[in-house]
């Protein structure tokens, strides 16, 4: 096993645990609903007092048969030990007193528990593999019938709180809102993280000089994109650039140090992948 796959299942191991951890320690103690698999399970103990753990258990395995039957052997060993492990570890966890009295304050088991939640799916989708249960039916939809999988996912959840709110009160189901908003802002965080970079135009008569500064003093590529100016019709270059988020106040002084009169175009990507970010640097 190469060294890259050993790191994988020891993230999807490390996401699975902290995973469970975060129910234990802050959500089934406080009472608060939440999405997926998990507020599918509280839903299923309220109504007929099913164990949360031995129903998780049934649910993913039931999932992983029918991801494998949809989705092909690939995807079902990505979310082989998620679906195994999650369940086991959640029932050892819930076997340990300590962990559920860490705190009573509701407030802060949403706010700690929708951090982890978020940071432990994070770490799974990461490493190239998926915490199974929930997050299959939407994959198998857009399979069949090309269905958004973000939009069948929330359409998922939200009704997963819907099933919770026939037997929680208000403050319980404002906590479960505002949990599923914390934990998706989250994962959409760490998944970017460390990947957003920023983008840069630039119009200047002295567009040669500031190219020339660019690729010596921050090392970073260029290219020229050819323009016409619209009040005057003059073909203007303009300067096209990719830096990391850093380089921005050492950019904008080179530049205008060269041209005070530069026109400057600054612009957040999410990703950016090719030469200098994803793979290596070619130097010719």
């Amino acid at each position: 096993m190469s060294v890259s796959n050993f790191k994988n299942i020891f993230f999807v191991f490390l996401g699975n645990t902290i995973y469970a951890l975060g129910i234990t320690m802050f959500i089934l103690p406080s009472g608060i609903i939440t999405g997926g698999t998990t507020g599918l399970a509280l839903t299923f103990n309220h109504y007929f007092q099913v164990p949360i753990s031995l129903f998780v258990f049934g649910f993913n395995l039931l999932m992983f048969i029918l991801g494998a039957a949809v989705l092909g052997k690939r995807f079902a060993l990505t979310t082989l030990i998620s679906t195994f492990y999650y369940p086991i570890i959640l029932g050892i966890f819930q076997k340990i007193p300590a962990l559920s009295q860490i705190t009573n304050d509701r407030m802060l088991c949403t706010i700690c528990g929708g951090i982890m939640i978020g940071f432990s799916i994070g770490l799974v989708i990461h490493a190239g593999a998926s915490t199974g249960g929930m997050d299959i039916p939407p994959l198998v939809l857009n399979k069949k019938l090309g269905l958004s999988v973000s939009a069948m996912l929330y359409v998922f959840d939200c009704t997963i709180l819907i099933l919770q709110m026939t037997f929680s009160n208000a403050e319980q189901t404002i906590y479960g809102i505002v949990l599923v908003m914390i934990y998706s802002v989250i994962l959409d965080k760490f998944l970017m993280m460390g990947t957003s970079q920023t983008q840069v135009k630039i119009i200047s008569t002295q567009y040669e000089l500031i190219n020339q500064a660019i690729q010596k003093q921050l090392d970073r590529g260029t290219t020229f994109l050819q323009a016409e100016t619209g009040y005057l019709n003059v073909n203007q270059p303009i300067i096209l650039s990719v830096i990391s988020n850093r380089e921005l106040v050492k950019l904008n002084k080179l530049v205008m140090d060269i041209d005070p009169k530069a026109f400057i175009i600054i612009s957040h990507v999410n990703e950016v992948k090719g030469r200098g970010f994803s793979s290596q640097k070619i130097y010719k």
